[in-house]
């Protein structure tokens, strides 16, 4: 295999040479083979003839250059004094850091499936907990509403002597139900006719012409909006005052215009 002196070397032979120490590199190195391998004259030949091709401009592919720099494991020891023993514990090493690195995969997947478990029960405790939440709310207030209840079956059992009476105990029934709803945290939005028109807090149902009110101010309150904990539960649905005359009606800047 090494080339003659003084000639220069066939592409060929080159080939013949990486395949030969491609074949090498897959070989399963231990100390019982080490006698029928002569790998002190393997690692001379790669050297001897390396040098030689690269001066006449043959240069090797990529994937044999890999196959010899795996022959070479270690980079700052020359080839020449590669012995079985430097390959024994560059694949003892080798496999030490394989161990290693199986151990850290092992390690990552069993922290992973810990914190998947983790996850699991967080999102099953926290639909729970949220499901228990609504419950104690709906609870609430359910048992601010059921009185106002009782007090409606109290008064269509009850013998009133005339209409005023009557009336009177339904003011009471729905004054208590308004406290009920304030306990709750709904209170009605502080609205009145005459009041201009809030487009936040109200919503526009139709409009009339009345001239003892301004041009667009309340003129009739339909149903009474709510507020909830400082947010509109519902907007109060209101007819709003078209009053083409403005300047006539009652408190109107003359100076307006």
């Amino acid at each position: 295999m090494v080339p003659e002196p003084n000639f220069p070397p066939e592409k060929p032979l080159a080939d013949d040479l990486v395949s030969e120490l491609r074949d090498i590199s897959t070989m399963e190195l231990n100390m019982d083979d080490s006698d029928s391998i002569d790998l002190q004259a393997l690692a001379d030949e790669a050297a001897n003839a390396t040098p030689e091709f690269m001066s006449i401009g043959d240069e090797l592919e990529d994937d044999d250059s890999a196959v010899i720099d795996s022959l070479l494991l270690d980079p700052e020891m020359p080839a020449s004094t590669a012995t079985a023993e430097d390959y024994e514990r560059q694949l003892a090493r080798l496999h030490a850091q394989i161990g290693e690195l199986e151990s850290r995969e092992k390690d990552v997947l069993d922290h992973y499936k810990r914190l998947k478990a983790e996850y699991l029960n967080y999102r099953d405790r926290s639909a729970r907990d949220t499901q228990v939440a609504l419950n104690q709310a709906d609870r609430k207030v359910l048992l601010e509403i059921l009185p106002v209840l009782d007090n409606f079956e109290r008064s269509l059992g009850a013998a009133y002597p005339d209409m005023a009476a009557f009336r009177i105990g339904v003011e009471l029934i729905k004054k208590q139900f308004v406290d009920a709803l304030r306990r709750v945290g709904a209170e009605p939005v502080t609205l009145q006719v005459g009041d201009p028109f809030d487009a936040l807090h109200s919503e526009a149902l139709t409009t009339l012409s009345n001239p003892n009110l301004p041009d667009g101010s309340i003129a009739a309150i339909y149903e009474q909006g709510y507020m909830l904990r400082d947010q509109l539960l519902r907007p109060a649905r209101v007819v709003v005052n078209h009053n083409p005359d403005a300047e006539t009606a009652p408190g109107a800047d003359p100076n307006a215009h």
